[in-house]
This record gives structure tokens, C-alpha cells and sequence, in this order.
């Protein structure tokens, strides 16, 4: 893996924001108990979701040229994906008690799960 691996960038940034949000959430987010548990739970996804990221780019660097990686790929836009919509939607209810759209969490739910899924597949090919 080489430092212009994009999804190493992008797991690295992602760490970046979750570990600020984190921080926010500790020391800045003054709500109701609801709503900064729901930042909160916010925060554990996207952290874990920012460390599968790291296994994208080892996978699409390790498998590079092949199925494999194609695969990858989607599982980290999927991950991205579920961390915009799942995280973002808890992020936007803890920090000002609204729900961003009703089905915003669900569809970002909906993508990791998908990004596990096609990432398990994509770590099975061997080409």
C-alpha cells in the first residue's frame, strides 16, 4: 500500500472527523439525554466504519487490476456512503433535535450493511 492510495486517505480523514466529533459530542454537545446518545451512537459507526476503510485500501491495493478491488471500491463507497447518511443524520439530530430527512438513517444502515457484505465478497475472489 502506497501513501496515494486514495481509500487510505479517506479512512485517515474519516478518523479525523469521527475523533472531532467524538471530542464535540464529550465536551461540547449540551442536549437532551436522547439526543446526545444518538450523536454518540453516531460517532461509534462512523469511527468503526472510518477503521473497515483502512481494510478497503489494503484490499483494492493488494487485489489491484483484479475483480477484487472493483469490489472493494464499492464496498467503500458503500461505507462512505452509510457514514454521510447514518452518521450524519445522528450528528444533525444530536446537535439541533431534527431529523434530517425520515429515512436517512435507515439508507445509511442500509449501506454498511451492503459495504460489509460486498466486502466479504470482494475478500473471496481470488482474481
Amino acid at each position: 500500500m502506497n501513501a496515494r492510495n486514495p481509500w487510505l486517505v479517506v479512512a485517515a480523514l474519516s478518523g479525523l472527523i469521527a475523533v472531532v466529533a467524538g471530542a464535540h459530542g464529550a465536551h461540547g454537545l449540551d442536549g437532551p439525554k436522547n439526543q446526545v446518545d444518538g450523536f454518540n451512537i453516531g460517532v461509534q459507526y462512523h469511527m468503526w466504519h472510518s477503521l473497515a476503510l483502512i481494510g478497503v485500501a489494503w484490499l483494492a491495493e493488494a487485489r489491484k487490476g483484479m475483480a477484487a478491488a472493483r469490489y472493494a471500491n464499492v464496498s467503500g463507497w458503500l461505507f462512505v456512503a452509510g457514514i454521510v447518511f447514518f452518521s450524519g443524520s445522528l450528528y444533525f439530530y444530536g446537535i439541533t433535535g431534527n431529523v434530517p430527512f425520515s429515512g436517512s438513517a435507515p439508507i445509511g444502515g442500509y449501506a454498511q450493511i451492503g459495504g460489509w457484505a460486498v466486502l466479504a465478497f470482494a475478500a473471496t475472489r481470488r482474481n
